[in-house]
């Protein structure tokens, strides 16, 4: 009984822990899609409605979910409260919220580098800046697809699978 009852918890254990680790696969693209609205609606307040880049920020932060809306709370922050450049302010923001993100490092490197351009141009540069980053995001949005095609569902499998190997090789 004993171990019918241990074999059941290692069991879950490992098919929970496979499905921890898919969630990655599948927490990507969606957390793309939204970092790509978000600078949609950041082209739309530059250009349209005019609005200071904190401002635009701190609405951005209201709209969004977690954690990218931690991420343009921190910028707004940042460039209120203290003495710093857009870039700095930017950089330090992206920096903190890394972490909680599932982006790789490629996503770090694009909006690094927007980040750097962010504030130094009229609205019409800015504008083509955001296009650049928006069809840098749909390529690794269309890379964390594929990978999510390829990899989500073998993750999964492979934590059960695992808990049977491991049933199989205590008993």
């Amino acid at each position: 009984m004993v171990k019918v009852i241990g074999a059941i918890i290692i069991l879950i254990a490992a098919t929970w822990t496979g499905f921890e680790a898919s969630r990655n696969f599948s927490e990507r693209p969606r957390q793309l899609r939204q970092l790509k609205s978000a600078l949609q609606s950041l082209e739309a307040e530059i250009m349209y409605g005019h609005t200071p880049l904190h401002e635009a920020a701190r609405r951005l932060s209201a709209q969004l979910p977690r954690p990218l809306s931690l991420f343009f709370e921190g910028f707004a922050k940042k460039l209120t409260d203290t003495e710093t450049t857009v870039k700095d302010a930017w950089e330090a923001s992206l920096k903190e919220v890394w972490k909680q993100t599932a982006f790789k490092q490629g996503e770090y490197e694009i909006m690094k580098q927007f980040g750097e351009t962010l504030g130094r141009h009229d609205r019409f540069s800015q504008q083509k800046q955001i296009m650049l980053t928006l069809s840098h995001l749909e390529r690794e949005e269309a890379d964390a697809i594929d990978r999510q095609a390829k990899y989500e569902k073998m993750v999964k499998s492979l934590g059960f699978l695992s808990g049977l190997l491991l049933i199989i090789l205590l008993i």
